[in-house]
């Protein structure tokens, strides 16, 4: 979840013990383990133009002046390993200043993203105000433990996440887990804006008369006005997300038929995919032939808990088209699809339909792709028969086939950067 918060000391000319700090929230959501902005996802949409329109209200108010920065704090749950959580969090935050400058025109250099990674201290306090936590005073000890250190071979090691998962045999990592980390993994950004002080404003108070300073709580991080916020991260280039499938038909290799096929995510729960079939196999002494060759190209719309949660995972339909020819002869009579001796674009076979389909993890970099499709396949086809050396010429046919065109079971290695499933447990 985004927590947005804007804060400030409203300054007007009525007396300064009638002014009242003001603050706003929003909340925006992520599915689990994402930085894709889903408008759609839990109302994010509506409570977004819900507080564009009360910031654009406040930035009109003559008692303010200008803003001065605005502070993206990031954050994650404990699942995962350390280097993903911190990749997360980072895009995240470049996420939601997109969707900002989206919704609201701002200049690059007001923007400050801080990702901070795994938030552990909203971990601990939601610790110490459970008094349910099974060993308690053992977890919150753990939590005193070092996030990561580098182990005799220079790599990180996650300390204090492995003490607690491993304590008392994972009783109170399972508790957590069900009760704290889905807040966790919701509540991650937290906004903070600075606004600077209308000077032209002046106020008559003496120093010693002036109230004390009210507090303001997020649901988040507990912070005070003003905030105090952490040193911004150093500008780093940033690796976004990238999907792609590498895959193979298993029911046209159980026949004999190599083929492959790259699927490329496009964003929005969109994606092309395209197929390439190739088998020359033929035996001229025995009058045997197996060929076909030619390919299709395809856009699918996925949808789902698992599709959302993991691009090219889950439930998909599509469009698709397809262009093919063949020759098939086994000692009997033949059928050539296409003219005789010419090649797949000499009246080939076509074929275009709708077609639905599930992608099932079976790896951390493997799914299984189960697809149908329905629709139209035309042509003309040979048919003939061989004969001493010869085939012999019996008929000429046109096809035009209504029902299945199409079926998939696909091996699929994902392929590219933050393109890995979860394993159980929430581990990746």
């Amino acid at each position: 979840m985004l927590i947005i918060c804007i804060c400030s000391r409203m300054y007007a000319q009525q007396p300064y013990e009638d002014n009242k700090p003001v603050s706003d929230t929003l909340e925006v959501y992520f599915h689990q383990g994402s930085s894709r902005w889903d408008p759609s996802y839990m109302g994010n949409e509506g409570r977004m133009r819900a507080f564009v329109e009360r910031f654009r209200v406040l930035t009109s108010d003559k008692v303010f002046n200008k803003i001065s920065k605005i502070h993206i704090v990031a954050g994650c749950s404990p699942e995962g390993l350390w280097e993903y959580n911190q990749r997360l969090s980072k895009n995240r935050a470049s996420r939601i200043r997109g969707v900002l400058n989206e919704y609201i025109s701002l200049p690059d250099t007001m923007i400050v993203e801080n990702a901070v990674g795994i938030n552990w201290a909203e971990l601990k306090k939601m610790v110490l105000a459970d008094p349910n936590v099974p060993y308690k005073e053992e977890v919150l000890e753990k939590l005193e433990a070092p996030e990561v250190v580098k182990n005799a071979y220079g790599k990180l090691v996650e300390v204090r996440k492995l003490r607690l998962m491993y304590l008392r045999d994972g009783e109170p990592w399972r508790y957590m887990y069900k009760k704290f980390f889905p807040t966790l993994r919701s509540f991650n950004l937290l906004i903070v804006i600075e606004w600077e002080k209308l000077e032209a404003v002046k106020l008559e108070v003496k120093k010693e008369e002036q109230p004390p300073i009210l507090p303001m709580v997020s649901s988040f991080f507990p912070i005070a006005y003003p905030y105090q916020l952490p040193p911004p991260m150093e500008s780093q280039p940033t690796r976004n997300p990238f999907y792609m499938g590498v895959k193979t038909n298993l029911l046209y290799d159980a026949v004999a038929v190599p083929n492959a096929g790259v699927e490329f995510y496009l964003g929005s729960d969109w994606s092309v995919t395209a197929n390439w079939m190739y088998a020359w196999w033929k035996h001229d002494m025995k009058h045997w032939y197996w060929r076909v060759y030619g390919g299709d190209l395809g856009f699918r719309k996925w949808f789902g808990n698992a599709a959302h949660e993991k691009p090219l995972t889950g439930h998909h339909i599509g469009l698709y088209g397809q262009m093919f020819t063949y020759d098939f002869e086994t000692g009997g009579r033949g059928y050539m699809g296409g003219e005789p001796g010419g090649t797949m674009w000499d009246q080939a076979h076509y074929a275009g339909g709708v077609e639905y389909g599930y992608a099932l993890p079976i790896g951390k970099r493997l799914n299984l792709d189960f697809v149908i499709g329905i629709g139209y396949m035309g042509g003309k086809y040979h048919e003939y028969l061989p004969e001493d050396d010869c085939y012999v010429w019996q008929v000429t046919k046109e096809r035009h086939w209504f029902g299945p065109t199409k079926a998939e079971i696909s091996l699929v290695w994902l392929w590219g950067h933050g393109n890995v499933n979860k394993r159980k447990g929430g581990r990746r």
